[in-house]
């Protein structure tokens, strides 16, 4: 069986018909109470760069930012938050909770960032799902969330698969 058909198989949908056209990442669109913080904050912590800057009617922009094949898009917002936000972001439905990022070195860059960035959470290890996994929340200037975290490794294929058909596919 090819992975395709066994993919599909296992999610319980038909391999045949036409095939899904290639998708990739675009980005995250994030609300801003002040643009050019935002945007210093991400191009000096994590490595973006301003990629464009889109005129809108009334005088607004949107500001894009790229680091690598990842792209941020800012919109400037007056709105407060109208929700909690736990440690680890927000719990509600459509809304996404954090940001997420990979270091090779936690512990390096932490002691780059020093107290410049609110920790919300940890860090802490998860050493119990995955050695030498461990994360860090920080908050943004307009209070994302945003986790960063060395270690993580997907499962190896066969363990899930036998996993799955094990407990059987989720309704």
């Amino acid at each position: 069986m090819t992975a395709l058909a066994a993919g599909s198989a296992a999610s319980g949908r038909a391999a045949s018909g036409p095939a899904a056209p290639a998708l990739r990442w675009s980005h995250v669109a994030l609300n801003c109470a002040d643009q050019k913080v935002t945007e210093e904050f991400y191009a000096r912590w994590f490595g973006f760069e301003r990629a464009r800057v889109v005129e809108l009617d009334g005088g607004a922009e949107i500001i894009f930012l790229r680091q690598g094949d990842v792209y941020l898009e800012l919109f400037a917002t007056t709105d407060a938050t109208p929700f909690a936000v736990s440690a680890d972001g927000p719990a509600y439905h459509g809304i996404a909770r954090h940001l997420a990022f990979q270091t090779d070195d936690l512990d390096a860059f932490l002691e780059r960032v020093g107290d410049a960035i609110p920790v919300s959470l940890g860090p802490l290890k998860f050493d119990s799902f995955i050695a030498g996994w461990h994360s860090v929340w920080l908050t943004d200037p307009d209070g994302v969330i945003v986790e960063v975290s060395q270690g993580y490794r997907d499962a190896d294929p066969a363990d899930l698969l036998a996993a799955h058909v094990h407990s059987g596919p989720s309704a």
